[in-house]
């Protein structure tokens, strides 16, 4: 497997309030420093690549109001691979522009695709599953998703039920897909946990560039004569109006509905390297290292008395002094100061005022 062939393909494009005050339609949570470490979730999510893949083979696919973003944050990576939808359009169309793009570069990419505002915590375990997924994706006709072993009865994550008994002879660790399963309910995703064969779907895909343009041109091919018209026009400066006029006469659908449910060989690669989307500040609250009392502070100066199971970020603020709290959120940006329960924590768009 060449690493001049590696591509990485991250979509950026999420907007949303999950993380307000901090996050905002303006400025969602991807490009945001929610660990208190000096780097964004896009940042961070690059950095994990930087061994497999070059500064030139990094995509980013973003809405056009946060490109300028993208390249302030991203600033070793050309400014051209920044693509820019006009419009949202879920996954699949998403995937699809990407893929027709690559191709018209490099053949015979092979790629990776995530999302951007994920969090890793054994980054090498990470980099060892995608290169030997890499590596059984290179010059087959195989789509593999990661994974993620589960360690509780998950309600917010799709699952992936894999068939055990059937793993690749070329690479042990990745098992065929019986089947996708929407987020579940509690007593379904407790069910699932008894089982060993039933995996968190993290949203991260790899393969070759033309098994995925063949899989759209199979399962989806209204959408992949979209962008096989558009093949002159990669590359050129009439690149982005062709896409504003063409993207928005996309399908809005997800590419785990348009590929994989439909594709015959799919394969997943159970992992386990402290995996997390930073969904909500309860899933911070979860992946963070925690004081005695069950506390996770973020910023320089926070003091807690009497206080257990709150997240605290306040990165702007000289001191924080918080007593008698339990389980409860502080969060702070610009003028805005956020103390919210936990547990009420599905309220914060409600605070927030954005739709």
């Amino acid at each position: 497997m060449a690493r001049i062939n590696n591509h990485l393909v991250i979509m950026a494009g999420g907007v949303g309030s999950r993380f307000w005050p901090m996050s905002t339609a303006e400025c969602p949570k991807q490009f945001i420093d929610v660990l208190g470490i000096g780097k964004t979730l896009l940042q961070l999510t690059v950095e994990r690549f930087n061994t497999l893949v070059s500064p030139e083979n990094i995509w980013v696919v973003t809405n056009q109001k946060y490109a300028d973003i993208v390249a302030a944050q991203l600033p070793d990576m050309p400014r051209e691979n920044i693509l820019c939808e006009p419009c949202r359009r879920n996954t699949a169309p998403c995937i699809a522009y990407i893929s027709w793009r690559i191709k018209k570069k490099d053949p015979k990419a092979n790629i990776v695709v995530t999302p951007s505002d994920h969090i890793v915590m054994n980054v090498q375990e990470f980099q060892r599953v995608v290169t030997e997924c890499m590596k059984f994706t290179c010059d087959t006709d195989a789509i593999v998703t990661l994974g993620m072993k589960p360690n509780r009865p998950e309600t917010g994550y799709g699952y992936i039920q894999a068939n055990l008994a059937a793993n690749s002879l070329r690479n042990k660790e990745v098992f065929r897909v019986d089947s996708f399963r929407e987020k579940p309910d509690l007593e379904t995703a407790k069910q699932y946990i008894k089982q060993n064969n039933y995996f968190w779907n993290a949203g991260i895909f790899i393969w070759n560039v033309n098994t995925i343009v063949n899989a759209f041109r199979m399962y989806q091919p209204s959408m992949a004569k979209i962008f096989e018209s558009m093949l002159p026009f990669y590359g050129t400066e009439k690149e982005q109006e062709v896409i504003n006029e063409r993207f928005p006469e996309c399908e809005s659908i997800s590419v785990d509905y348009a590929i994989m449910e439909k594709a015959e060989e799919i394969f997943v690669c159970p992992a386990d390297f402290g995996w997390s989307d930073l969904g909500t500040w309860g899933s911070l609250h979860q992946q963070s290292h925690k004081d005695l009392y069950g506390n996770v502070a973020i910023g320089q100066d926070i003091n807690l008395f009497e206080s257990h199971n709150c997240i605290v970020h306040t990165t702007q603020e000289k001191r924080v002094v918080i007593q008698g709290l339990d389980g409860y959120i502080v969060a702070e940006n610009n003028d805005t100061l956020l103390i919210c329960k936990l547990s009420e924590e599905q309220r914060i768009k409600q605070f927030s005022g954005e739709n």
